[in-house]
């Protein structure tokens, strides 16, 4: 049955094969440069108080080469997919395939049962599949590594300066990539098994995958832990957005994205508060003057009145635990769905 599998998933092994040495011959090609860059920027060793300056001008001139921009692009867009892809053209067509082409009576016969048929499929090619996306992963986070260190000491400016929280870097790094892969892999399977053709397959089971991949950073993925929550002075703010409308200014809007004292929180989000601690967007009348709208004395003035800055946030500590927790709750939607496809294969199909 082994050899069977092996046989009839030859041409996706080699071909995943193929890529992942293609995208290895790419990064090894590029990644020493990129680590010369990062050597050479002044980054290691540096002193507090210019390390953001420097990371800065190390992202920048990633970002206007232009090369090294596209090929983070390029590996976080494969990252991404590679899911997605495994479960249209490997799971979907898992059991849909058979029924649909009348050969799952010469599959599934008394030597080779149903359960070990499907035992032995879904092992082998759900291994694979953890093993080839979570593969992409590792080599891109080694590639990516500079990037991410020069982010880390606060560098900014460019598309490439997002946060180990944000969500196309979490999706793309640590062990989520795997958690991904196994469960659109089952469900391209359980998908299949329900629907019996494999193209009305595919195209639920990217529809079902598509909705959960956006679902769970905007909506669960910030609920698996208490968020914590703190106010702190406008003054002590290093990155702040301040949007000043209405008449005469008479209202405003802040936002930051940095938090003093916690390097690399996640930000869930952030807004002004009166002394009462109640959210405000007021402009005090002591601070509408024309001379002081969009300058810093316009953040002294409020901070005189008693307006700070409110944040909901998660610190950089939860990193993974949160990688641990989202891994697991998609291993176990996939374990969930493995399980009901062998209940139906035994059950229910003909």
């Amino acid at each position: 049955m082994t050899w069977l599998t092996w046989q009839q998933f030859r041409v996706q092994a080699l071909t995943a094969t193929a890529a992942l040495a293609a995208f290895a011959v790419l990064l090894v090609a590029t990644g020493p440069h990129l680590a010369s860059l990062y050597a050479a920027s002044g980054i290691r060793g540096c002193q507090p108080a210019s390390c953001e300056h420097l990371a800065s001008n190390f992202l920048q001139q990633l970002y206007t080469a232009g090369t090294y921009w596209v090929l983070y692009l390029l590996g976080v867009v494969i990252i991404l997919l590679a899911p997605a892809v495994i479960g249209l053209f490997w799971g979907a067509p898992l059991i849909a395939r058979e029924l649909e082409t009348g050969t799952s009576a010469l599959a599934w016969n008394q030597s080779i049962t149903r359960t070990r048929w499907l035992a032995v499929k879904l092992t082998l090619t759900g291994l694979a599949a953890i093993a080839v996306t979570e593969g992409l992963s590792l080599m891109q986070a080694w590639w990516a590594a500079p990037i991410g260190r020069a982010v880390g000491y606060g560098g900014g400016g460019t598309n490439l300066a997002m946060g180990r929280f944000s969500s196309v870097v979490f999706a793309t790094h640590g062990i989520t990539p795997l958690g991904y892969a196994a469960f659109a892999f089952a469900l391209g399977v359980t998908a299949g098994a329900l629907i019996r053709r494999t193209v009305p397959a595919m195209a639920v089971t990217l529809a079902i995958f598509a909705v959960l991949q956006v679902a769970m950073p905007l909506w669960i993925r910030p609920q698996l832990f208490p968020a914590r929550h703190t106010v702190i002075s406008v003054a002590s703010l290093d990155s702040i957005s301040l949007q000043q409308g209405g008449l005469n200014g008479s209202s405003f809007n802040l936002g930051t994205e940095d938090l003093p004292g916690q390097p690399g929180a996640w930000l869930l989000s952030s807004g002004a508060v009166n002394a009462a601690g109640h959210a405000t967007s007021t402009t005090p009348a002591a601070c509408t003057a024309q001379s002081m709208r969009n300058t810093p004395a316009f953040l002294d003035c409020l901070g005189s009145h008693g307006i700070r800055e409110a944040v909901t946030y998660q610190p950089a500590s939860r990193y993974w635990p949160f990688q641990w927790t989202e891994t697991a709750i998609y291993l176990a939607l996939a374990l969930g769905l493995a399980g009901y496809c062998f209940r139906r294969l035994n059950r229910r199909l003909s």
